[in-house]
């Protein structure tokens, strides 16, 4: 039997260390959306894994570089790990308290742009993997590592590059990029990821804007051909109306609703959080709602841009229109169908004259929640959080999980540093240094049980 103890010591005595090592790694920025430092930050990933003794490629890419490592155990049982080192941009950056890419601990919390997504999470895997080598000399099985720099921008070219490298990455299980613990503090994995398809729909009704006064009685208006174009998608009973795109929705199972039914309501959660007076449909509350959160594919009017938006007036006549639009998609949904579809409709409406542009698409993707290595991970929980992991069958978010299944075929479960008030993707992103000492005695643990399964 591992001696725990002496591992849970090892991470803890070197929690300053690895915090100075995510500090290093927050303050090189790493911006997909704006092409900042990517390069840069997988050259700095991949020295991190090299001082660790693992076998180090960058590989380039259409797009951002991706860092594959591997370095050999006791035995050839793999796991692999999933993370991305790109962060979302740190706009609006007058709200946040301390510099995005200047880390700062406060409070028993970290600071920074990537502190939770996703770099802390690489940070803790690491300092997890450390104190192992320290305590066991060497590790109990192979070890390899994935980490894109493309996440926040759809993961454009990973799902290429894990196909034409199944071999490279192949693997017996694998731990994706985040995790951590609910609202109550109980630890949670995710089973899978719903998928997207997320597009732009275009029109240009004239070659410039006009005085409204010359052009409002008598030219078309771009803004509205986009709202007239917009209101066909979806009607107040909250169905999205495009031909088929309901077909291949696959209901949840007796299972998925066992699985829903035990982790706890957050509808008063969100009602505080953002302010809501009520959800959509007449939900309340309960398993109904958790279902619809996840288990229901959507259309969301992400951002709308025409004619003038600055202070006071400008009466213009808009020439062009864009609204930012995206898919949740559920299994057993495609991107690629969900685009032909959108563009059926937009045509059999009489919008053909709006452009619908993919900007990104992932599929979703789920392993079977009663899998033995969810269950193992779900239980080597127990001993750092007093309780295993709750699972939910399937998170409303979106992730390149869908080719880790299928092109490697392996189970994928979540565990890491995150909480509910991490702020990722918005300003004074964050993790509390105690969520990052417990994630990384859970990893370690996830290591030694998977080399004894």
């Amino acid at each position: 039997m591992p001696d725990y103890e002496k591992l849970d010591a090892a991470i803890r005595t070197r929690i300053p260390e690895h915090l100075d090592e995510l500090r290093t790694l927050c303050a090189q920025p790493s911006i997909a959306a704006q092409g900042v430092g990517l390069e840069a930050c997988a050259k700095l990933v991949a020295s991190m894994l090299q001082e660790r003794g693992f076998d180090v490629e960058i590989h380039p890419t259409l797009g951002s570089p991706v860092v594959v490592a591997e370095r050999n155990g006791r035995s050839e049982k793999t796991l692999l790990f999933y993370n991305h080192y790109d962060v979302q941009p740190p706009e609006p950056l007058d709200l946040w308290e301390s510099p995005p890419f200047e880390p700062e601990l406060r409070e028993g919390k970290f600071y920074a742009r990537g502190a939770s997504d996703d770099k802390g999470h690489i940070a803790c895997r690491l300092a997890a993997l450390d104190a192992i080598l320290e305590t066991e000399g060497e590790l109990p099985c192979a070890v390899k590592f994935v980490i894109e720099g493309e996440e926040e921008i759809g993961s454009i070219h990973l799902p290429d590059f894990v196909r034409q490298n199944a071999e490279k990455l192949s693997a017996d299980a694998c731990i994706w990029e985040f995790g951590g613990v609910n609202h109550d503090g109980r630890p949670t994995l995710t089973a899978g990821l719903r998928g997207i398809c997320y597009v732009e729909l275009r029109v240009q009704t004239a070659s410039q804007d006009a005085h409204s006064g010359l052009g409002g009685s008598i030219f078309p208006n771009a803004a509205w051909r986009l709202v007239w174009a917009l209101s066909t998608l979806k009607g107040p009973d909250e169905r999205i109306r495009l031909p088929g795109f309901y077909d291949r929705v696959q209901p949840p199972t007796p299972r998925d609703i066992e699985l829903l039914a035990a982790l706890p309501d957050s509808s008063d959660v969100y009602r505080q959080t953002y302010g809501i007076k009520s959800f959509i449909k007449g939900l309340t509350s309960g398993v109904e709602l958790a279902r619809e959160e996840v288990f229901t594919p959507t259309c969301t009017i992400c951002g709308l841009t025409s004619g003038y938006q600055g202070p006071g007036t400008k009466t213009v006549q808009p020439a062009e229109a864009r609204a930012m639009v995206d898919f949740r998609l559920v299994p057993d949904q495609r991107p690629e169908e969900v685009l032909e579809q959108l563009k059926t409709h937009l045509q059999k409406e009489g919008f053909g004259d709006v452009e619908a542009v993919l900007l990104g698409g992932e599929p979703p993707g789920r392993t079977d929640p009663d899998h033995p290595f969810l269950q193992m991970v779900a239980e080597a929980a127990r001993p750092v959080y007093g309780q295993p992991q709750l699972i939910e069958p399937i998170n409303g978010g979106s992730g390149p999980v869908h080719v880790f299944i299928d092109a490697l075929g392996v189970p994928v479960a979540t565990a890491g540093v995150g909480y509910p008030d991490s702020k990722v993707h918005a300003p004074n992103e964050n993790i509390r240094v105690e969520d990052f000492v417990n994630g990384a005695r859970h990893t370690a643990r996830i290591v030694m049980e998977f080399a004894r399964m």
